[in-house]
């Protein structure tokens, strides 16, 4: 299954996805953390899905349930695609059957109510495709890719203020490097963008459309070789915000957000102080701070942030903290302060990749690639100082 594994080269995506990460050992108690409530709400058994936590994150649909995919697992063990009641019930909505789909990465709740996503196999050519997904589970492919237009799609796609959808492939169009997508809610596939190294290449995750309406990601590597920040117009024109070095982070793999200071946040799976990894501010012209080198202490290989309501950021990291090194929570201030909310320990879900969800409820939800009861990942909630449903 596709997984986010630490390695030292970017290589090829089904390599870096299946490459072995090694644990660190932490003997460091982490900050204090304000009071929180954690609970592990569903244990997937592969006969409902496994590794929800490969990228795919959490959306709170209409009807008040929060939707997601597991990458693994179902009846052809191709993935699900599952709702859950924020008191942890979980219904499959979808089992992906390998021709209609096969490792699915995640889905946005689109402007009519349906769900929109990827699956990074699958399709007419094995290289991905572009489904959408009712709230009564029925799925309709949009699209396929085909190697020429893009392979190896990421994460859901962005609906952006036309209406179309946005997103990014890991690889494909001309040189190999990934590229930049369209997709118009009644199917129609155009490509926005091809890489070519210098304005990046291999982007591991979707774009963001910022309010100025153009769109802002990352890419695992190109540049100077670490990858880079970039903003993109719907029509193509594209500007590198900042091109990463290493001691300020290295390799992006996850989505940016925009903060409510208009600044752009992100976090890098690699590099800063000890390589663990970096949580970093850009603005839209480029202006980049670092704000925090992770330690494996207070974890490392940092996941996709999200601005709660109080202002903060949380997020988690996929490994370290705590004796068990198996991933943790934490909230970060706009400045850079970190604390850890929360350490797993394997029983309770580990390597938490994908980002977190606050619900209408102000809980935080999110899931975790491994662990669990059976070990094929779970989905938590937590609370801090907020209420999560009994």
């Amino acid at each position: 299954m596709r997984k986010i594994r630490r390695v030292e080269t970017p290589g090829s995506r089904r390599w870096l996805k299946t490459a072995c990460a090694a644990l660190l050992a932490c003997g460091t108690l982490p900050l204090p953390a304000p009071a929180q409530k954690f609970r592990s709400l569903v244990s997937f058994d592969g006969t409902n899905g496994s590794e929800p936590g490969s990228q795919p994150y959490l959306v709170q649909g209409t009807d008040g349930n929060l939707w997601g995919t597991a990458t693994g697992g179902g009846p052809y063990g191709c993935g699900t695609a599952f709702k859950m009641t924020p008191a942890g019930t979980l219904t499959t909505a979808f089992a992906f059957g390998c021709t209609n789909g096969n490792e699915p990465g995640g889905v946005a709740l689109g402007s009519d109510g349906d769900y929109y996503g990827v699956t990074f196999f699958g399709g007419a050519s094995s290289d991905g495709l572009l489904f959408k997904l009712t709230p009564g589970g029925t799925l309709t492919v949009l699209a396929s890719f085909d190697g020429a237009n893009g392979s190896e799609p990421n994460g859901a796609p962005t609906q952006a203020t036309d209406g179309d959808f946005y997103g990014t492939t890991y690889s494909g169009g001309p040189e190999d490097l990934g590229t930049v997508y369209k997709l118009t809610p009644a199917g129609e596939l155009t490509t926005v963008y091809d890489f070519d190294w210098t304005h990046g290449a291999q982007p591991y995750a979707g774009v963001v459309q910022g309010r100025d309406g153009n769109l802002y990601g990352t890419t695992y590597s190109g540049g100077s070789g670490s990858g880079v920040v970039f903003k993109l117009t719907p029509s193509g024109t594209i500007t590198v915000l900042h091109d990463f070095q290493g001691s300020e982070g290295s390799s992006p793999v996850t989505e940016l957000v925009q903060g409510t200071d208009g600044n752009f946040y992100g976090t890098t799976f690699y590099g800063g102080a000890d390589n663990d990894g970096t949580v970093f501010r850009v603005t839209p012209t480029g202006t980049f701070t670092l704000l925090h080198s992770f330690s494996g202490t207070d974890g490392y290989t940092p996941g996709t942030l999200m601005q709660a309501t109080d202002g903060n950021f949380y997020g988690t990291t996929a490994y370290g903290g705590g004796t068990g090194g198996e991933g943790t929570v934490f909230k970060m201030t706009t400045a850079g302060s970190l604390v850890t909310l929360h350490n797993f320990a394997g029983s309770d879900g580990a390597q938490p990749n994908s980002a977190l969800v606050q619900d209408t409820d102000s809980g935080f939800y999110g899931t975790t690639e491994g662990g669990g009861t059976s070990g094929e990942g779970t989905v938590f909630g937590l609370s801090v100082g907020t209420h999560i449903e009994a």
